[in-house]
Parts: C-alpha cells; structure tokens; sequence
C-alpha cells in the first residue's frame, strides 16, 4: 500500500458517515483510485495532495475504458467524499455534465417485480424470506431489510429507518398505509424480538452472503425490482392513476392540478426511496414528460 491509500484508508476509518455497506464500498473504490493513480505516474504523498489534474485523469481513464456512466457518476461521488474530508469541497464540479455524464434518472423500461409466493416458498430460510417481503412492502434496501429493528422503527402509523441502516446515512421515514403492511412487521416483531434479521452470533456481513446464496439458490434475480413495484404502488395510491413506467400518462398531458399532484406524489416518493429528488423519480415510475423527437432519436 503506497502512501495515499494509507492516507485515505484512515480518512475511511475515521469516518463514520453511512451504513457499514456503503463505508466498505467508499473504503474500497477510493483505496482502487489509488492504485490507477499509481498506475498513471501520479504519486501523491497524502489524500490532501488531491487536485483537479487528478480527478480529470481518473475521468478519462474511466471513459476511455468503457464505463457506464452510472459507474462513473459513483466514483465520482466518492471523489466528492474524499474532497470534502480534506477540505476541497470544490475540487469535483456539483454537476456530472462537465465531464459530459449523462445525469442520473433516465427511464430505461419498466424494472417492476412482483413478489410472487411461488418465489418466496424457493428460499428456505426465514429470515430471508422476511427481508424480501420488507422489500416489497415497503420500498427498502436488502441492507435496510437486514438491519431492520421493529421494536426501534414502529412508530405505529410509519416506519423510521436510523441514518446506520440507510445508503448514505439518510434517516427517513415511510408511512404505514395498508393492514398487510402493518401485519408483516407484527410477524417480524413475533420473528426477532428487539433484534435484526442480521440474528444472533451474525454480522452483517455473513448476513448479506447468506441472503445472496438463498435467492440464488431459489433462482431469483433483480430483487431490486421490488422496490421499483413499491414505488408504483404508492404513486397509483397518491395520485389515483398508474405512472408512466405502467402505461398511464406523462406529466404534460394533465391538467395543471393533475401535474401538481404528480410532482408530490414524486417528491413523497422519492424521499420514501431514501433519494430525496424528483429527478431520480423517473427510473421507478418513467418519465414525466413524454420525450422529444431528438431524445427519441438518441434512444
């Protein structure tokens, strides 16, 4: 390990903002960005040593390299971490169209995904199983699932996730609106008591792995399309009508008050997702505007 991932393996350490997965995902990408660093001649003596000319280069090596956008748009927001850790709150630009990124929220198709039963009887632990309907039920993150407390979180009428549980440590919180809602955290309090899904004598992360070789083993992939069902679900609830993503209409085909509720049913939803921005809206339930005959094109 040369001296800037030493450097940047203790601003990791030292920080405790997020959840442990996306710490160890941070510690991981920043302690790789060393290393291309490296690779390219640059030998920085400290993560203070970052510079503009550094992160330019990483940029070119990533694109030159076929990385999605997506991949790039990460990085890049761990780039803004490390900045911010030695006091380069502007050494990345707030917006990725600098580096000619396309930005975030571009719909791509439909990626909703029922739980099925037939699915869940496929995995055979409990917990597992547990964590999956939390998914579905509620819009979570598998990590959020796992962490999962009832006897902390049930506030009665809504959930409240802890900022630990959460990607990026965002606490939020997520109304209860449904009795199956209501009646899958009473079994999961019957299930774990004042715990976790994690269980006992596990960390987080035996726990992970062994939520990942269930739904192998029971064939099921994309469980993230749960939380895309999710979102559907309540913005039909909020406004009345389906998204766009499930073949109801765009935003500039309403009637201005119907736009408005779109626009809050959005913002609810987004920050129900743990996002907190209309844009990131369109990938869960479309666009909201219909695409113009150029966007068309490009697609």
């Amino acid at each position: 390990m040369d001296a800037l991932g030493f450097s940047l393996k203790n601003l990791c350490t030292r920080s405790g903002e997020g959840s442990f997965g996306t710490r160890a995902l941070r510690q991981r990408g920043l302690m790789a960005m060393a290393q291309e660093l490296a690779q390219m001649g640059y030998r920085l003596p400290d993560a203070r040593s970052l510079k503009g000319k550094h992160v330019d280069a990483l940029v070119s090596r990533w694109k030159t390299g076929g990385l999605s956008d997506q991949t790039i748009r990460n990085r890049l927001t761990w780039i803004r971490w490390w900045g911010h850790q030695v006091g380069k709150n502007g050494i990345v630009p707030k917006t990725n169209d600098t580096f000619g990124l396309a930005e975030r929220g571009r719909f791509s198709g439909n990626k909703a995904k029922r739980l099925e039963q037939a699915a869940l009887g496929r995995v055979t632990d409990d917990s597992v199983r547990l964590a999956l309907k939390l998914e579905a039920a509620f819009g979570m993150r598998r990590e959020e699932a796992l962490k999962f407390r009832p006897v902390i979180a049930d506030k009665g009428d809504r959930i409240a996730l802890k900022a630990s549980w959460c990607k990026g440590g965002r606490y939020r919180e997520i109304p209860i609106t449904h009795p199956k809602q209501r009646a899958l955290l009473d079994e999961l309090r019957d299930k774990v008591g004042d715990g976790s899904l994690i269980g006992q004598g596990r960390n987080y992360y035996q726990a992970m792995k062994n939520y990942e070789n269930q739904l192998l083993k029971a064939g099921i992939s994309n469980a993230h399309g749960y939380r895309h069902a999710y979102a559907q679900w309540r913005y039909k609830q909020l406004t009345g009508w389906s998204c766009p993503a499930a073949g109801g209409v765009t935003a500039d085909k309403m009637t201005p008050a119907d736009a408005n509720r779109d626009r809050a049913a959005r913002l609810e939803i987004s920050h129900e997702l743990g996002h907190g921005r209309l844009d990131v809206t369109d990938t869960y339930l479309g666009r909201r505007t219909a695409p113009n005959a150029k966007q068309q094109k490009a697609a």
